[in-house]
């Protein structure tokens, strides 16, 4: 049974030369998130990511270069009533990242703090979280 008020999503930890962490801002919302988009049918969350990526970012990665770190859900940012559930995935980067789509802002940021940003729940109270753990584990 299908779940119509679950978004699937491939989201990405991205994380530059630098070890500060990449957020984006989508048009028209208030909330910073992992850069990332909705899993098309047939589509595995890898191959999701890569092109997502790319569409928001103009980031090319291949999808072998993103690894896997879990499954994570909580309230969508943007949709209320809605839950979005990330297959989410670290990447590391070397390179520029240029906003583009419907991407309006682009924050890199410490990833033991919040960059003094309004952070979508999943970003705020999962993913980084889980990934300051992995930095001291």
């Amino acid at each position: 049974m299908t779940n119509i008020s679950l978004i699937r999503i491939a989201a990405a930890v991205l994380i530059g030369s630098d070890g500060q962490t990449l957020l984006v801002r989508k048009r028209g919302t208030q909330a910073f998130m992992q850069p990332g988009g909705k899993i098309d049918a047939g589509e595995q969350p890898a191959e999701a990511l890569a092109r997502e990526l790319h569409e928001e970012l103009n980031l090319r990665i291949a999808p072998g270069d993103a690894r896997y770190l879990g499954r994570f859900s909580a309230p969508a940012a943007n949709e209320p009533g809605f839950t979005v559930q990330a297959e989410l995935f670290l990447v590391r980067i070397d390179g520029p990242v240029t906003p583009a789509a419907e991407i309006e802002e682009v924050r890199w940021i410490d990833p033991t703090g919040d960059g003094g940003l309004l952070l979508a729940p999943l970003t705020r109270d999962l993913i980084l979280p889980f990934y300051r753990q992995s930095l001291t584990a």
